[in-house]
């Protein structure tokens, strides 16, 4: 449940509250908003209603949050959570885009492909460093030496890092060089990683797994949230269907449905959601029209000689070509690019 402050209240009230809360041994997280506090409650739901909150000094109102998921609903934070990285806004009016390779793969790789993506007018740079990859056989990622090579393209070019961490052992590490700590598909529901990234303090990237419905992705970030980090980007990059003609099924539904039950900000991998860089223009456009915060798209100096994810990335010329007509999507949708202008 949550526990909605009067706009009246103050810390007096509100730490009266808390206290009363911890000393029955609830969990509790506080979320200050412009006019109110709003406290959510983590326990018993019947045994919290029987404490008579709604009378203490300051509270406006007690309201039972019907979801299995909490904190991460809206009826816990009724407005949209934006989150600041390094003077980036994700949840605003602008349409952030994440680009680069799949995979780190040479230092003149990434730096070319930072190069492009930037002048293209993406703001931040994705690629892994360490590559969960089906085949035991297949390139597997440079591991820290690709770190420091994103730690170097970030310097270069201004560039926000995001990338992947898949073990809870390596969270502090990669997070020395992050801006984002992404949290692959396949790992969605590894809570140990989950809670291991939350206590890294960065921002997280929480793809949606290939099998996953909503629910459990938010209750994913539920685990997230719990742990005490609450800047987290849901992000769809397609599931798993009966469907053989893309790599899987993207599913913008999702963007929609998760802007409603959560106030967490969406963005869309339509590389990954279609596996095929000729779909991709085209998923990117439908994307930023359905309400997505932003893209991570895959993009590659030379696709055709590319370690991981050849057949799913755009060149840099395809790729200036996709933010020139994403321009204009958020323009027609009432949002922007950063620092973009849309001519003509």
């Amino acid at each position: 449940m949550v526990i909605i402050m009067s706009s009246q209240a103050g810390m007096k009230e509100i730490k009266a509250v808390q206290s009363k809360l911890v000393q029955e041994g609830f969990k509790v997280h506080i979320s200050k908003g412009v006019a109110r506090t709003v406290i959510g409650v983590i326990g018993d739901r019947t045994r919290a209603f029987k404490l008579s909150l709604d009378v203490m000094p300051g509270v406006e109102k007690v309201v039972p949050i019907l979801n299995p998921f909490k904190l991460v609903s809206r009826e816990f934070k009724k407005n949209s959570t934006l989150i600041d990285i390094g003077g980036q806004i994700i949840g605003g009016s602008d349409v952030q885009i994440m680009a680069g390779p799949c995979a780190v793969e040479s230092r003149t790789q990434l730096l070319e492909c930072a190069m492009a993506v930037k002048e293209a007018g993406a703001a931040f740079l994705r690629g892994g460093a360490f590559k969960p990859r089906t085949s035991p056989y297949s390139f597997q990622g440079l591991g820290e030496e690709g770190l420091e090579y994103l730690a170097e393209a970030r310097a270069e070019t201004g560039l926000l890092i995001i990338t992947e961490v898949m073990d809870p052992r390596l969270a502090p590490v990669v997070a020395r060089y992050a801006d984002i700590l992404q949290i692959g598909a396949r790992n969605m529901q590894n809570f140990p990683l989950l809670k291991e990234a939350a206590a890294a303090g960065k921002p997280i990237l929480l793809k949606r797994g290939p099998g996953a419905t909503i629910e459990e992705w938010l209750m994913a970030a539920e685990y997230i949230m719990l742990d005490g980090n609450s800047r987290i980007i849901l992000c769809e990059r397609g599931i798993k269907t009966f469907e053989s003609q893309t790599r899987n099924t993207l599913d913008l539904n999702a963007v929609p449905v998760v802007k409603h039950l959560s106030h967490l900000p969406v963005v869309v991998d339509p590389s990954h959601g279609t596996g095929d860089w000729r779909l991709v223009p085209a998923m990117s456009l439908a994307a930023v029209a359905a309400g997505a915060d932003g893209l991570l798209i895959e993009v590659h100096p030379s696709p055709g000689d590319a370690l991981s994810d050849g057949q799913q990335s755009l060149t840099p010329e395809n790729f200036r070509a996709l933010v020139r007509e994403v321009q204009k999507v958020a323009q027609a949708v009432g949002r922007s690019l950063p620092g973009l202008v849309v001519s003509g």
